[in-house]
């Protein structure tokens, strides 16, 4: 759904460009946001390497064993319906532990990998299970110590302070956590509610007597 809708928007630019007159600022444009994306990565790599590094160094050390073992209460509040011993929980805290971090490329395998042990959970195949739905909405609204991704940026723009941006970050990403959390708490007890309350039966009228 998402490439049909971004094929439309194209086909769209480039018609009402046509139509208008505009079809030289459209290729323009369209080389220019690629030399800027390809800019723009390459200014990346380097601070994503470093952060890289950094995890590896935390992972060797033990400090991610740590967090983890921190983030362990929090995961198990979180998720009920997984046991403990699962190997989701692991896949789990190692999302949330490079969210943390701001890598938000490092937490997408883990993610990736977590909703593949939990599909193996789930009774549905075809529909998500609540733990999936709470890992989703905690991966996109997950709190945030160190923007990473964002300063790269800041600073492969010419920033003046890159690092401003870290304290609005912090408030911002928890705000949107603890409203994911509290999204998440509502639909699974709304849900649970919904398959106890038993179906309303019809009772149906007695056939009347004909003498």
């Amino acid at each position: 759904m998402i490439n049909v809708i971004w094929f439309a928007l194209i086909v769209i630019g480039f018609v009402f460009a046509a139509i208008t007159g505009n079809i030289e600022s459209v290729t323009t444009a369209a080389f220019d946001g690629a030399k800027t994306g390809v800019t723009v990565c390459f200014g990346l790599i380097s601070v994503l390497v470093f952060w890289m590094g950094m995890m590896r160094i935390a992972e060797d050390s033990g400090l991610l064993k740590k967090i983890a073992k921190l983030l362990g209460p929090i995961v198990r509040f979180l998720f009920p319906d997984v046991p403990r011993d699962h190997p989701a929980i692991g896949y789990i805290l190692s999302n949330m532990s490079a969210n943390l971090l701001g890598l938000g490329n490092a937490a997408t395998p883990m993610g990736i990998k977590a909703m593949q042990e939990l599909q193996t959970l789930n009774p549905d195949k075809e529909v998500a299970s609540p733990a999936m739905c709470t890992l989703l909405a905690l991966n996109t609204a997950s709190v945030t110590l160190i923007p990473t991704t964002l300063i790269a940026i800041r600073i492969n723009y010419n920033s003046a302070s890159p690092t401003e941006i870290v304290g609005t970050t912090l408030v911002a990403t928890a705000i949107a956590t603890m409203a994911a959390i509290l999204a998440d708490r509502w639909c699974r007890r709304w849900n649970l509610h919904r398959d106890r309350t038993p179906p309303a039966t019809s009772i149906s009228s007695k056939p009347s007597l004909k003498g």
